[in-house]
């Protein structure tokens, strides 16, 4: 349930006491809206590019490793876009949906390649009688990675996020994989068959799983996609991989860029008002300190809750009790907290 005073946020108010109706909550901010059907959640995918302005020379290098067919590996401060820059690119080029690969410490290239679910395999096999080899396609689902790779006119766009994150050995796993453009599926190839439909992690609009075929048990791409990795700059990579790869780092936004992300999420209004707020963030940030631009946009919310939107045709002049301020309240203040810094005990 939605209230009907979008500024009504405060509440829980921590008194024990229940409440005598339904909680209503206020409009979730136009980024962190979620859908549950499988068609919204593709549209939803797409607006996280839709307010994404990228700078000069995160174009040109998005222009070069398309050109190149080459990985292109971001660093940069969080919330400079890193990420956002893949959707922005599928978006305007209409490219598809993002293909979003994960890495944690953990991460394996055959993770990101496919999985083979070789106990359902042969429980079917036991059930039906039979081993069917031409079925073995059924049990086999490519992961963002597999799928990126598949042959097609188009390529493909493949956000590696926090490839910094990964196992040691990571990157230096998919140097072959860069470099020649497909991989063999053992499973598959063991059965010389010639050809296999198997499961991809692409969905259609109903949310069934999409198939592809397999020639020879080997995914051969046709289009290298557009590899975009991200990097929190913990961890150096060695001189094979960065050599097979463009390297950009994301520049922190101006004070005039800020204000036209703030402008374009919550509105010409709420833009205007935060002038002050923007160049204090700004500041922050060129003397060193560590902020995201989520951050920002997070306190902005909470002060104006899209009064205005960038949708509205209407516009909407602040009252002079909303102007913006230095002044920050203890709340803002923990949500403008360094990212670097320790937490408070």
């Amino acid at each position: 349930m939605l209230t009907s005073d979008p500024s009504n946020w405060n509440l829980y108010k921590g008194n024990g006491k229940t409440p005598s109706k339904p909680i209503e909550l206020p409009p979730a901010p136009s980024w962190r809206q979620f859908r549950d059907d499988a068609e919204g959640a593709a549209k939803q995918q797409q607006l996280k590019g839709e307010n994404f302005k990228p700078p000069d020379v995160a174009v040109e290098m998005v222009n070069a490793a398309l050109a190149l067919r080459r990985p292109l590996l971001i660093t940069g401060n969080p919330g400079t876009g890193k990420s956002s820059l893949a959707y922005a690119v599928a978006r305007e080029m209409g490219l598809g949906k993002v293909l979003k690969w994960a890495i944690t410490t953990r991460t394996t290239l055959k993770d990101g390649l496919y999985s083979y679910d070789a106990i359902a395999r042969l429980q079917d096999a036991q059930a039906s009688g039979e081993d069917n080899r031409k079925e073995t396609g059924n049990y086999i689902t490519l992961g963002p990675l597999g799928t990126a790779f598949l042959p097609a006119d188009l390529p493909r766009v493949l956000l590696i996020d926090e490839i910094d994150k990964s196992d040691i050995d990571l990157p230096n796993d998919l140097l072959n994989l860069f470099e020649d453009g497909e991989f063999p599926i053992p499973e598959l190839q063991r059965l010389e068959l010639s050809k296999a439909e198997v499961r991809t992690i692409d969905r259609d609009k109903d949310g069934k799983q999409r198939k592809a075929p397999v020639l020879s048990g080997v995914v051969r791409c046709r289009a290298f996609p557009l590899v975009i990795m991200t990097s929190n700059g913990e961890r150096d990579f060695p001189p094979p991989f960065l050599r097979r790869c463009l390297r950009l780092k994301m520049p922190n936004p101006s004070p005039k860029e800020l204000q036209e992300i703030v402008e374009k999420h919550l509105g010409e209004a709420a833009a205007e008002q935060s002038k002050q707020l923007i160049q204090w963030f700004c500041d922050q940030i060129e003397a060193g300190g560590t902020l995201a631009n989520d951050q920002l946009l997070n306190v902005i919310h909470l002060r104006t809750q899209e009064r205005t939107r960038p949708e509205s045709n209407k516009k909407t002049k602040a009252r002079p009790d909303e102007a913006m301020t230095l002044t920050l309240t203890e709340l803002e203040k923990r949500l403008l907290k360094d990212l670097s810094s320790p937490e408070e005990i």
